[in-house]
């Protein structure tokens, strides 16, 4: 009989600790006004961000290609966007 009351005071206890988690969780979530203006602000959405991102990216890309084709260490270049050979000091 212990372990019957016991057990369902853990239970009590577990659900009531539930219960004040969704209960916080749903006064601490955004609603859906202010999901859709974090996403406005986010910097992914600005243009310019995201045409910087794609060159960037561009780069990268261009610059593993590079150095798949050749023998050469290309992270010893001293400017990498030039892709012209040399070692720094």
């Amino acid at each position: 009989m212990e372990t019957l009351r016991k057990a369902l005071i853990v239970g009590a206890l577990l659900g009531a600790g539930a219960g004040v988690g969704s209960a916080l969780f749903v006064l601490v979530a955004p609603g859906e006004q202010r999901k859709q203006a974090m996403l406005k602000e986010m910097p992914e959405q600005d243009p310019r961000r995201r045409e910087e991102a794609v060159r960037t990216k561009e780069l990268v890309l261009a610059t593993l290609q590079e150095a798949a084709a050749t023998q050469e260490n290309v992270a010893w270049r001293k400017n990498w966007m030039g892709g012209g050979g040399g070692k720094s000091a």
